[in-house]
């Protein structure tokens, strides 16, 4: 099976188990809000937790939760990054986003009850011992908080009114909070799931995020909004720096290549057992969306 049919394959299995976990909630706005915010998406984070649970030994049913559970943490940060008073964008996967289809107040209450779930499906037996569920509650909770994700935002968000522009360094701080810190905590799951050392892939997922952030960047440029399923070139229009407006749109592909090709060399430890994930490096810098 190829890397495209895998992660399709993973996507469908993953938002089996999220809308599996919202059977039988209360039929309200905010439950139809939640799974609205889950619905399509490449699921790369789900990917990477299931695959690293692979390559070591576990089957998919012993890490699906920890899948879904980066998946839900991760719906919730779009919703409220989508707000008004934040990014304050109406498209998301080519739809309106949650604020624009229901209201904010529903927003912000589905994105809460989405983090909360998280770790409601981190707390699943299947996963293992309670020490295994304990670090990865805990290790999630660090990378979306105040040291990973939410502290990558409000860099963003003070970098809107800041009159100086960020400096390389600073978006490269920036985005490995924002971006890179939820794709880490992905890539290391199925190492912390399995007990083995999550080191090799942590340095992959360092280097996997980043060159994911560049693309990004280089795709806000030079993407097509029926693709992306997001308004376009954002950032410019508002004269935020970005890789692309720091490095040139050549030079930040060829960082996003060079960081790929760092980020398989530290799958070589794992041999041909790393092949998928070799292939969802290469996948982040060819995507069109």
């Amino acid at each position: 099976m190829n890397f495209s049919d895998v992660l399709t394959r993973d996507a469908a299995a993953i938002e089996t188990r999220l809308m599996g976990a919202l059977q039988g909630r209360a039929d309200q706005p905010v439950v139809h809000a939640m799974r609205y915010a889950l619905r399509g998406g490449k699921r790369l984070r789900g990917f990477l937790v299931l695959e690293g649970a692979r390559m070591h030994g576990l089957t998919d049913a012993q890490a699906i939760s920890a899948a879904a559970a980066v998946e839900a943490l991760h719906a919730y940060s779009l919703v409220h990054d989508d707000m008004p008073c934040m990014d304050d964008d109406d498209l998301r996967r080519g739809q309106p986003t949650v604020h624009v289809k229901w209201d904010e107040a529903t927003a912000v209450l589905a994105g809460d009850a989405l983090q909360t779930l998280a770790f409601e499906l981190l707390a699943d037996p299947v996963l293992g011992s309670g020490d295994v569920r304990i670090a990865l509650v805990a290790s999630l909770a660090r990378a979306s908080g105040a040291e990973g994700m939410v502290l990558g935002q409000a860099l963003d968000i003070a970098a809107e009114t800041s009159a100086v522009p960020l400096t390389l360094e600073q978006i490269t701080e920036l985005q490995a909070g924002k971006t890179g810190a939820l794709i880490r905590w992905s890539a290391e799951a199925g190492a912390v799931l399995a007990g083995a050392d999550p080191a090799p892939l942590a340095g992959y997922a360092t280097a996997l995020g980043l060159a994911f952030q560049i693309w990004d960047d280089v795709l806000d440029v030079e993407g097509d909004v029926t693709k992306t399923g997001k308004r376009l070139q954002k950032d410019a229009e508002a004269g935020k720096a970005t890789f692309v407006s720091l490095l040139g749109l050549e030079a930040a592909k060829a960082r996003a290549a060079a960081l790929i090709a760092e980020a398989e060399a530290y799958l070589s430890p794992y041999g041909d057992r790393a092949a998928n994930l070799i292939a969802c490096a290469r996948f982040v810098i060819s995507r069109e969306s």
